[in-house]
């Protein structure tokens, strides 16, 4: 009698091909799917067998695209907690620390993934910065000779988002045209993911041309079609799920060209909410077949990032998966990687001692002097009136308008107190140049208080926004000495904060821990006015310079679409 590893008997597998469940019982050998049998017959001893009752065993999730600095969390606890949501491979791209500590940050990030329970793999930062140093000053950059060297890494397997999509359209010198140039020769067929929001017709065309072919933003519906009516791999995110998209892919048999993502997933919304499988129970609530919800959260992305050996119960798979109690709730009871449990809902796993980062990680928030006439705006004129571009932020979404504002000087001293508009201010912390960035955030922000936070995508610089310049100055202060996090200040009292010691972009506590300081901030921002879907989210892209339309850096104003700063004052 053939002896196998693990039997796992009386459960319903979810086969990826047929998209149906069939009861059979179950044999792992060697980390592998052995034998799915449907007879349940079969003449195999196990070392270890389990009854499933008819509970419900479906693939493993495959996430491929997501960002673990977005949580806040080092790989190590990230990586447990996406056990406990299913999630046994991940695809992560370490853009953000790789614009604080460059390709050391990268390398550092993947040996942090090490102890991990699950597979973490790693895309190669291809924009970093995200733009240039006429627009933004980064800790690092990475350049072609960098990819290379990150291609040789074990667990890289792909191109991260490539950001600056205007830009590699048009003639260029850029560093990843140089890169995708190299890999055209030497890796044809390498996966490479896009980022391009609203490129349509031609211009998505030639992004297309150059080999990019998966793109995870925020689209329209025509955006979507154009996308896969092109061949481009559509990665579904949570603010994607709207009804007409589910709909367009339902009715038009397009389960095959498109799967579930992540991207960012923050700490308090991971504790309470869960990963990718708070996306897919979304999709299947709004009416995404659960089967196929399950297919395109499995097998497409595996096949979409060359995972030929997983994302299905299969003979010679890897045995990732996962056992349920309802099909259409995707809320494990017990999680497997490679036929070993990782995760059971009815016992807690005791939590690792984290991960030491190099010392000089732990000290990366350098700013000169400050005084509080530092947050005044001086102007040529003596007095009477200026208009200023103000940065408008809108409730739902992280793309932002530029605004007119109208605003009395007197002594060249612009008096903004009661235009509507908080001070902002984008402080260089990289310790390169102490540039300092001015300009005004209005809308759906702030309407009283402070905050300041060095969790700031992509350059990660410390902002600062506020309507009195001493709380601010208090906030900056309290940020360097924590060496970086996120905070908020009123009337000279720190009302929340979150240490981020690690790069001034990740904690070094458990999940909960991170989650309960991340939610007191969020919680903060609201009570202080803050009224968007996501604040932490709209707070942290207020500095990014390829997101629509008007954002503030330590470098001054950026003109998103048209690639350039503008004066403060017009």
């Amino acid at each position: 009698m053939e002896k196998v590893s693990l039997i796992i008997r009386n459960i319903n597998v979810f086969n990826s091909y047929l998209k149906k469940y069939i009861p059979a019982d179950v044999s792992v050998l060697d980390g592998k799917f052995y034998y799915i049998d449907r007879k349940k017959d079969a003449e195999l001893t196990a070392d270890e067998e389990f009854d499933a009752d008819g509970m419900y065993m479906i693939p493993g999730f495959v996430n491929i695209h997501m960002h673990i600095e977005s949580s806040m969390l080092t790989p190590a606890p990230y990586g447990r907690c996406l056990a406990q949501c299913g999630v046994t491979t991940a695809v992560s791209e370490p853009h953000e620390m790789a614009n604080v500590r460059g390709i050391r940050g990268i390398l550092e990030m993947i040996s942090a993934a090490e102890d991990t329970p699950i597979d973490i793999y790693y895309g190669i930062p291809s924009s970093v910065p995200s733009t240039s140093s006429r627009l933004e000053t980064a800790g690092a950059a990475i350049d072609c000779e960098a990819m290379k060297h990150l291609l040789e890494e074990k667990d890289v397997v792909c191109v991260g988002e490539i950001m600056n999509y205007r830009q590699i359209i048009r003639e260029n010198d850029l560093e990843i045209t140089k890169f995708l140039d190299y890999l055209r020769t030497e890796r044809p067929g390498y996966v490479i993911e896009g980022h391009c929001p609203s490129l349509v017709d031609l211009d998505l065309a030639k992004f297309l041309y150059l080999g990019i072919d998966g793109d995870h933003t925020e689209h329209t519906l025509e955006e979507v079609r154009q996308r896969i009516e092109n061949g481009m791999f559509f990665e579904i995110q949570g603010k994607m799920l709207k009804r007409e998209i589910l709909d367009y892919i339902c009715k038009n048999n397009l389960y095959e060209y498109c799967g579930f993502v992540t991207d960012d997933t923050m700490a308090d919304s991971l504790y309470e909410k869960g990963e990718l499988n708070s996306v897919v129970q979304r999709a299947v609530d709004m009416g995404f077949p659960p089967e196929y919800a399950i297919y395109c959260a499995s097998y497409t992305p595996s096949r979409r990032m060359r995972f030929y050996d997983r994302g299905v119960i299969a003979p010679g798979r890897l045995a990732d998966f996962q056992l349920l109690k309802d099909p259409t709730v995707f809320r494990p009871e017990y999680v497997y990687k490679n036929g070993t449990q990782i995760y059971s809902r009815r016992d807690a796993a005791a939590e690792p001692p984290a991960h030491k980062f190099p010392s000089d990680f732990y000290n990366s928030v350098t700013l000169p002097p400050l005084a509080r006439e530092d947050f005044e705006i001086r102007t040529e004129l003596e007095s009477g009136e200026v208009t200023v571009r103000a940065v408008e932020i809108l409730p739902d979404r992280t793309q932002t308008r530029e605004k007119h504002v109208t605003m009395p000087v007197r002594d060249h001293r612009l008096l903004w107190q009661n235009s509507g508009c908080l001070l902002a201010m984008v402080l260089e912390r990289h310790g390169r140049n102490g540039n300092i960035g001015f300009g005004f955030i209005t809308g759906s922000c702030l309407q009283s208080g402070t905050c300041a936070t060095t969790w700031f995508h992509d350059h990660h610089n410390l902002f600062v926004a506020g309507d009195n310049p001493a709380d601010m100055l208090l906030a900056v202060r309290r940020i360097q000495e924590l060496q970086g996090g996120i905070l908020t200040v009123r009337d000279g009292k720190i009302l929340s904060e979150l240490a981020l010691p690690i790069c001034g972009i990740l904690s070094e506590r458990p999940l909960d821990d991170t989650a309960a300081g991340l939610k007191s901030v969020r919680e903060s921002l609201e009570e202080l006015g803050y009224r968007h879907n996501n604040p932490i989210m709209s707070l942290g892209t207020l500095g990014l310079p390829v997101s629509p339309a008007l954002k503030l850096t330590d470098v001054g104003l950026v003109d998103v679409k048209r690639g350039c700063i503008v004066p403060l004052i017009i």
